[in-house]
This record gives C-alpha cells, structure tokens and sequence, in this order.
C-alpha cells in the first residue's frame, strides 16, 4: 500500500514539474508579447494610483491597445530611484491607505539588507510577493531534478532564518522578504508540492538568534542525515558561517545526539520544546558522527558535507555577485558534490531562473521570468574601450524593452513591479549572455555602485574582489585561509588611501603579508587610481589584519541593527562608523604598502 502511495505521489510530481516547465517554455517564448500584456496587467490593476496619476493623468488606459500603452507609459513616466518613491512608503508606512503606489492593500513592509549602501529601505510587499516566490522555488526544483533527481519526501538541511518584525507607526507589519516567505502559506505549500521538507520546524527558523538556529539547524539535519537530499541557505555566507560553527561545536551536537538531549546554550522555550519533540537517543549515530569528525579534523574539514549528508545530491544557494569570494570554502566542505546557484532576485522582485543547474556558479545565468514584473534595460557603454574601468565610467543609452536587448551586452536593470514601484533603477548591472528561446539569460556583474573612490579613482565591488583574490593567493602558500575581507575610502587625512581589512585564519609570516599588502595595491588597475598613486595624490594602501571572529562581530552588529542572517552581505566597502570602529578595535597588524615607492 505504501509503495502504491509513493508510486503515485512521484506520478503527481512527475507530471506537476513538467506542467510547470512547459508553462515557462511557452512564456519565454513568446516572452516580448508576454512583456506587453505584464505591463497592460500593472497598468490595469494599479489604475488611478496617485503616483500614476502624475504622470498619465487621466488617460483612459483600459480602451489602449497594449503596444501603445507600453510606449505611452515608457515615453511619460521618468525612470526612478529608490528616493523618489521613499515619501510615498513613508505615508503608507504612517498609515495612510489611500492608493499612492498600488491599488492593493499594503499591510507588509520588505526591507532590504542595507549592506551595499548602509541604510535598510522600505519596500512594498504584498501577497504578489509570496507568490511569485513559490512560483519561482517550485520552478527552480522542477528543473533541479531533471539533473540531480531527489527522493520524494526526502529531507532539505535549510540554513534559514528569520529577522525580528516590528510595526510601524501605521500598524504594518515590517521585516525582510525571506522573514515575510518563511512565515507565509506559501512556504508550507512549497515544501508539500516539491515533496521536500526542511529538517528544522518553524520555531528553529524564527528563533530569532541566528547562533541557536544555526546550532539547532546543524543538529536536527545530522540525526536526519540519512534523509537530507541536498543543503541549502539563501546566501552562501551562511552555510559557509554554518559550518565554520560546526568545526567548533561538533562535540556538543554528537553528546545531544547521543542522549537525545539540547545543549544548554539554547535558552528559548519555545525552540528547545519543539526540537526535543524530534530528536531521541540514538548513541550509534552519534558514535558514527564522532568517528567521521574526527576524521575530519586531519583533512581540514575537506569534504564535510558528503561525508556527514552521504545522500545528499548537491549545495544550493546564492553563490553569484558578493558571495563568490565564499565559493573556495564551500568548496573544501562540499568536495566533489556539485554547487548549484540559486535564483536571481532582489527585494523588490524576482528576476530570473537558473535552468543550467549544472553549470558551475561562475558561470551560471538566469533566465527573465517575463511575467513577473515589467523590465527594462539600460544599455552601458566603456567611454575608453582600450582600459578597464569602474562601472560609473560608463555612458547609458535610452533604456530598451527586453525584446530589444543584445548578446554581449552591459544593462542596467529597471522595474516596473506588481507592488508599486514604477521604472524603478535597481542597481544592478547585467551582461546578456544568450536566450532561452526568447527570454534573455543575464548573467550578474557587479551592483551599479562606486565603492572606493578617493580622488579621480573609481574602482567597483568587482574591481575589490579581483584586488583581494590576487592579493591573497600568496596566503593559500602559506596554508592560512582568508576568512572575510572589507574596505575602507580613507580621506581623513591628506592624501587619501583605500585601507583594506583581512581576517586571517592560521598563522602568515609579516614579511608575506607585507608582499600581500604590495600586491593589492599593484593590482588596482583602474587608470584614475594608478595616475592617482604614481603622482602621490592617492596615498599608499593600507592592510589591516583583524582579531579572529572579527566579523562575527560585524554579523552581531548588522543582526542587531535589525537585519536578517537570511539576508546578510558582508559589506564590501564601508564609511559606517560603527564598522570602523569594530575593524579599528580588531585590528591588530598594520601594513602599508610600498608599491609605488
């Protein structure tokens, strides 16, 4: 009878992600057409909202022909900014209910990380929100097992968290998008339709202290190991954090497996009731555990994850953009298993699905759901094609509908959402690396941001990331790790100097990190800092090495602040003060470099 049920929920699920891949082959196809009639659909239901009506006043939009409506609405209403569309959440958030951005309740705030550029911001959320998340997850599966099948019923070990909620002066509900997700309908109906279930119940994800989730996380996936099918978080900073916890608490999980206990250290009722209802004594598992960690130990923890979760098919999460520099780690923990990329989205929407799952994340693209939001896209172009520049170096066009972008080709994304926000700039900076029939497939650059600039300089997060991944391939010679990196634009005093900080695990000789420190600074190669330093109107980089567990520190201080570890981005470059002041405490080792002496 069993074996009768199973057979026929593989049949439902068979045939549910077919259904599902052949409704998004058929609107990629006609994805330009597809685009037209989202638009007409924003438009339509989001009729006579004040925000619209300044700019197309009371143009009847319902007797237009579609095509008109999309060049009407693009010719009228100016691209935006976050800033523009800031009083009107502002009203809503203070409680005004009239219809100023969307003619759909708004009672839910998203907010965004706040790591690129320092400050959280509001974004409109609404049940569109939840749903078009579920969508995409169930897509994203449907072809996930097309290349790595899963058992039905089998486990996800989910590192995910919730952020604290508050309200708002207006009564509305506000925290980040995942926090929204994860308490949502949507969620629950995620897990019964892909017929995969997180190991850890909802009290562990909105514990709210990202350490006892994360120790309770790793606890219930290993007396689950048997049935974990795959790893996941939202960001690879978390697993990476995840497992680096592991490395240090491992003895304590295998004596709670052991006597089917929970470690003292997780304080909350409510967490430590609802994992002791899972979790029994099971002294050969855990002895088995011990074994392998122990092993573990001797190679480093190279290959962790395959060794403890024998069945699990692969590591999903975010791996493209700010997260690259923790692909080297998740690598050593994940051995040979393969490391998927998750989707391409943003707070205020979803963007793209990834329908190569094998590729590596390097060179992973995402294809543009066209009915999720409205898109257009600003073409860039290098004002000096013989040198390599800073992302604002560039010179834009006039913004083209998605059935007009080209292969090789540099955008920047804009928004036309369901929730509200109209032409909005979302920052990110694209190439368009192909099609899936006739939806682009984007692959992600870099955010459109000036990260460090001192005088006529502008280098990117990207530039950053090459810098430090040049800078510290003398370390990996050593055996010491680079754990975390930022940056600082230091113009207190004359002149002014990047300092970058590095927190180091494993012991590195001073006269290497020095070589270290000369490299990086060699490695900029951005043409107004190169002129900069050889006229010493940039001073010479600074290295600082920080304290171990410096930015965990970091971590506590963004957590504490209100973000979500769902969510968390290391900060690549800050002015924060508050950063600077933990970095400055930390640091213990100063560098200065002598590469244009």
């Amino acid at each position: 009878m069993e074996t009768a049920m199973s057979n026929s929920t593989n049949k439902n699920n068979d045939k549910y992600d077919h259904d599902i891949i052949d409704w998004f082959e058929s609107v990629s196809e006609n994805a330009g057409h597809v685009q037209t009639q989202t638009l007409r659909r924003i438009l339509e239901l989001n009729y006579g909202v004040e925000y619209l009506r300044k700019w197309l006043g009371d143009i009847n939009i319902h007797d237009m022909d579609a095509c008109a409506l999309e060049s009407l609405f693009t010719s009228v209403v100016p691209l935006a900014s976050h800033a523009d569309f800031e009083p009107y959440i502002q009203r809503i958030a203070d409680g005004d209910t009239g219809p100023s951005l969307s003619q759909q309740p708004i009672t839910t705030l998203s907010l965004s990380s706040g790591t690129t550029e320092g400050k959280q911001k509001y974004v409109p959320f609404t049940r569109h929100s939840a749903q078009t998340t579920l969508q995409i997850f169930r897509l994203a599966a449907a072809y996930r097992s097309r290349v790595y099948p899963i058992r039905e019923g089998g486990r996800i070990l989910e590192f995910i968290y919730s952020g604290k909620q508050f309200k708002t002066k207006g009564g509305l509900a506000v925290g980040t998008a995942t926090t929204h997700y994860f308490a949502s309908e949507e969620f629950k109906i995620k897990q019964k339709m892909t017929q995969s279930f997180t190991c850890s119940p909802g009290e562990v994800i909105s514990s709210g202290d990202y350490k006892q989730s994360s120790y309770c996380h790793l606890l219930l996936g290993l007396f689950l190991s048997e049935e974990v099918e795959f790893i996941s978080s939202t960001f690879a900073y978390s697993m990476v954090q995840a497992f680096r916890g592991f490395e240090e608490h491992w003895k304590d999980i295998c004596n709670d497996i052991k006597q089917g206990s929970l470690s003292p250290r997780i304080t909350s009722p409510k967490v430590r009731e609802a994992v002791l209802k899972i979790i029994t004594p099971n002294p050969c598992l855990a002895s088995k555990i011990q074994s392998s960690c122990e092993e573990l130990q001797n190679s480093n923890w190279s290959g962790l994850i395959p060794k403890l979760w024998p069945n699990a098919k692969y590591v999903y999460s975010i791996m493209t953009g700010s997260m690259q520099p923790y692909l080297k780690k998740l690598r050593h923990y994940a051995g040979e298993l393969p490391l998927v990329s998750a989707d391409y989205g943003s707070t205020e929407s979803w963007i793209g699905v990834n329908v190569d799952p094998s590729l590596p994340p390097e060179n992973v693209t995402f294809s543009v759901i066209p009915t999720f939001s409205y898109f257009e896209f600003i073409p860039l172009y290098r004002r000096k094609q013989d040198c390599i520049s800073a992302i604002d170096d560039l010179v834009e066009d006039e913004p083209v509908p998605l059935s007009q972008v080209k292969v090789g080709q540099e955008y920047e994304l804009v928004l036309t959402t369901f929730t509200g926000l109209y032409r909005y700039r979302l920052g990110d900076v694209v190439e368009v690396a192909g099609f899936h029939r006739g939806t682009p497939k984007l692959s992600f650059i870099c955010r459109r941001k000036l990260i460090l600039t001192v005088n006529i300089d502008k280098n990117t997060e990207k530039d950053l990331q090459l810098v430090v991944e040049r800078g510290s391939q003398l370390l990996s010679q050593t055996g010491a790790e680079l754990v975390d990196f930022t940056s600082h634009a230091n113009i207190a005093k004359q002149p002014g100097h990047y300092v970058i900080y590095w927190e180091i695990k494993g012991e590195v000789d001073e006269r290497i990190l020095g070589e270290c420190c000369k490299e990086l600074d060699a490695s900029f190669v951005d043409y107004g800092y190169v002129v900069s330093r050889r006229t010493s109107s940039i001073g010479p980089l600074e290295l600082c090495i920080v304290e171990r567990g410096t930015f965990k520190k970091i971590l506590d201080h963004f957590i504490g602040n209100g973000a979500a570890m769902s969510q968390f981005k290391t900060p690549r470059c800050t002015s924060n003060q508050g950063l600077l002041r933990i970095l400055n405490l930390c640091t213990i080792k100063r560098f200065q470099s002598t590469a244009y002496d």
